[in-house]
């Protein structure tokens, strides 16, 4: 589609009138003096995950990048919406249950819905609405609040979930506690491709985090990565007026994941700049902020110039383009020298 993801959330935000709540990663109300934070995410057999894949493990990935948006807002869950679409009771109910079990542990209330059949038989639809509150003692977080001179921070490893990807191309599933790997995977690397697995196929919303961010003074702009560093990165500028620069020397995958990488022939800073959902959180600080939150840590600093650029190991400053997943090319989009 010409214009992809982004391009037909501008035309839409336009076409809506001011637009001002459509393009950010959950629409802020306010009513009654309270903050409440709406937003809608979609899992697709097939699409976003395989189509055998265990219907409980379907259902927490979609609460979980659900829950991510609410996160990039500073938002605490309170209820939720489900359409899902299916055709066997028995996988209906495997996900519904694993859904409610997972939904009460983040305190988050299923209050209605719709089913009806999916769109191809025997796949699994879902679409969740959820619906947060922005606590009286924080404030909301949005990606228009980045200013120049403030440090860009990540709340956790990025470019794992790309790895996950390519291990689940190749077979890879959860199964149980335990993820049931590629029969021919080294044993030296079981540890790492497990985790990376769980990372890809299980991923955990950073509510915590968006809550401790909202609490500060001022917040900051925040993002969650879901389509990839570099694109999202461009997103959170865009909206702010900014521009970034971001470092690669604070880029590195972990040893045992970058031994991984190898094995799958994959590049490991196109894994981070342009893998996509890892669901976490890119946020702002002021510089020189000490802020002490497992996970996080300081990744390049944000420029009143717009466009973004790579400050390379050896300090070469190389120009740096949107690089991650469009839902509606269905492919990466932008280019990177990377």
């Amino acid at each position: 589609m010409a214009g992809g993801e982004d391009g037909l959330t501008a035309w839409l935000a336009n076409l809506a009138g001011s637009g001002e709540r459509i393009g950010d990663d959950a629409a802020l109300l306010e009513w009654g003096g309270r903050t409440f934070a709406l937003s809608v995410d979609t899992q697709r057999a097939n699409v976003h995950f395989p189509i055998d894949l265990d219907p409980a493990a379907a259902a927490r990935r979609l609460l979980a990048v659900s829950l991510s948006d609410l996160a990039a807002t500073g938002a605490e869950p309170r209820w939720a919406l489900l359409a899902l679409g299916v055709d066997d009771d028995r996988t209906a109910r495997r996900f519904l249950a694993a859904l409610v079990r997972r939904s009460r542990r983040y305190g988050i209330e299923l209050i209605g819905g719709d089913t009806a059949r999916p769109g191809a038989p025997g796949h699994l639809d879902a679409s969740l609405t959820v619906i947060g509150e922005v606590p009286a003692a924080g404030s909301p977080l949005a990606r228009g609040a980045a200013r120049a001179g403030d440090d860009l921070w990540v709340g956790g490893p990025v470019g794992e979930s790309a790895l996950g990807l390519e291990l689940v191309l190749r077979g890879a599933r959860i199964a149980g506690r335990e993820p049931r790997l590629p029969a021919d995977l080294p044993s030296d690397l079981v540890r790492a491709a497990s985790r990376v697995v769980r990372r890809h196929l299980e991923p955990r919303p950073q509510l915590d985090l968006g809550l401790a961010l909202g609490k500060r003074s001022p917040p900051g702009a925040a993002i969650d990565i879901s389509d990839g560093l570099a694109v999202d990165a461009a997103r959170l500028c865009r909206s702010s007026g900014t521009g970034c620069v971001l470092h690669e020397q604070e880029l590195i995958l972990r040893p045992d994941a970058r031994r991984l990488a190898g094995y799958l022939e994959l590049d490991p800073v196109a894994s981070v700049l342009g893998g996509g959902e890892d669901y976490v959180l890119l946020f702002t600080l002021p510089p020189n902020t000490g802020f002490n939150h497992p996970g996080c840590r300081p990744v390049g600093r944000v420029t009143s110039r717009a466009g973004m650029s790579l400050l390379r190991e050896g300090g070469a400053l190389e120009p740096l383009y949107p690089r991650g997943w469009d839902h509606l090319e269905a492919t990466t989009s932008g280019q990177s020298e990377a």
